[in-house]
C-alpha cells in the first residue's frame, strides 16, 4: 500500500510541475531558436549546473517573460548550457549537407 501511494505522489507532483516545465521549453525555443530537443537538453543542463529541480528552473525562465530575472547562478548556467549544447543547424545548411552526402 505504501508503494502505491508512493506511486500516486509521484503522479500528483509531476501533473503539478509538467506545465510550468512545457512553458520554459517553449521560452527556450522562442528566445534562442532552439529545437525541442535542444531546449530539453538546456533546462536539464541549468537543473544539473545547478542543483536545482527542474520545475524551479522552469518556473524561473518563465518568471523572466513577466520581467523577473534569472538570479546570477542560474544566468551563468542558462549561458554554459546553451554554449554546450549543439547549436542547432539551419534547414539550408542540413539542405546543402544532404545534397553533398548524396552525390558523393
Amino acid at each position: 500500500m505504501d508503494e502505491r501511494h508512493a506511486e500516486l505522489e509521484q503522479l500528483r507532483r509531476a501533473m503539478e510541475t509538467r506545465p510550468v516545465i512545457d512553458q520554459a521549453h517553449g521560452v527556450l525555443m522562442a528566445a534562442y531558436g532552439c529545437t525541442p530537443d535542444r531546449a530539453w537538453e538546456v533546462l536539464v543542463a541549468v537543473s544539473q549546473r545547478t542543483n536545482t529541480k527542474l520545475h524551479r528552473v522552469a518556473s524561473a525562465l518563465v518568471g523572466t517573460t513577466q520581467g523577473q530575472s534569472l538570479d546570477e547562478p542560474l544566468r551563468s548556467a542558462l549561458r554554459a548550457a546553451l554554449k554546450a549544447t549543439k547549436p542547432d543547424e539551419k534547414p539550408d545548411e542540413r539542405n546543402e549537407k544532404d545534397e553533398t552526402e548524396q552525390g558523393a
